[in-house]
């Protein structure tokens, strides 16, 4: 009977490792670097993690929505990793800054040049979008994971409000309110000035520093000079007084 149990808590405890040794269940998704407001640039992140024990994550392919075409993609320089950015005819054309474009971007594609993301771990992969519409609350991609192993995992599943999570959920980036510099026009001329700004202080701070030194070796200059005015005039005084003591004698 003891011999039971304990082979039934054994089994018990050997199942519950293999469940917390088990892939994480966590998905591919996208999020901006601060904000992504309606009408401007933002910077967003794939975020893209390695699901599987026994295969590296090899290829990362991301679908953009057509129903909210985006003109622009730049993707930063990723380690590792090449990177594709394709382009597709619009049905309707879209006006950009008063300009009509005619394209968008319809994917992007990110392809391992080494190990990829290896079991255990995550890869980011930044992208600077825009201009983001301003008639939605949120932006659907879709995405393809392959896996060394020729598995392929499809993001594609569009989550539902007030519904339970799908299994395989595509990426959604939330936007915010637009500002009123949504078009970065304003935005870049701060930034230049506040950059400006910043140089004129830094270099007046400069400045002052190199002049420090200067300064400084000129105070104790007339400080030493004063000094040995005064060792001076004691060294006569002391002269003048042992003489008289002599005289004196």
């Amino acid at each position: 009977m003891k011999a039971s149990r304990i082979a039934a808590v054994g089994a018990l405890a050997g199942s519950a490792v293999l469940v917390l040794s088990g892939p994480a269940f966590a998905h591919v998704s996208v999020a901006a670097e601060g904000t992504a407001a309606k009408g401007g640039y933002a910077t967003v992140n794939f975020k893209v993690p390695n699901e599987r024990d026994d295969a590296s994550t090899t290829k990362v392919e991301v679908s953009f929505p057509t129903d909210h075409p985006l003109a622009s993609a730049q993707p930063e320089a990723v380690p590792g990793w090449k990177v594709k950015v394709t382009r597709a005819k619009l049905d309707k054309p879209i006006e950009l800054h008063g300009e009509q474009i005619d394209e968008a971007v319809s994917k992007v594609t990110w392809t391992a040049t080494g190990k990829g993301i290896e079991p255990g771990y995550f890869q980011k992969f930044p992208l600077s979008v825009g201009q983001l519409p301003e008639d939605t609350d949120e932006m659907v991609f879709k995405a393809l994971q392959t896996y060394s192993n020729k598995e392929v995992v499809r993001w594609i599943e569009v989550p539902q409000k007030g519904q339970e999570e799908p299994e395989y959920p595509a990426p959604v980036l939330a936007l915010s309110a637009a500002s009123g510099d949504h078009h970065g026009s304003s935005t870049a001329a701060s930034d230049e000035s506040e950059d400006a700004k910043n140089a004129k202080d830094t270099k007046a701070a400069s400045k002052e520093t190199a002049a420090e030194p200067a300064d400084s070796s000129d105070t104790t200059a007339r400080v030493l000079a004063v000094v040995g005015i005064v060792v001076g005039a004691a060294g006569v005084a002391y002269g003048v007084l042992a003489g008289r003591r002599r005289t004196d004698g």
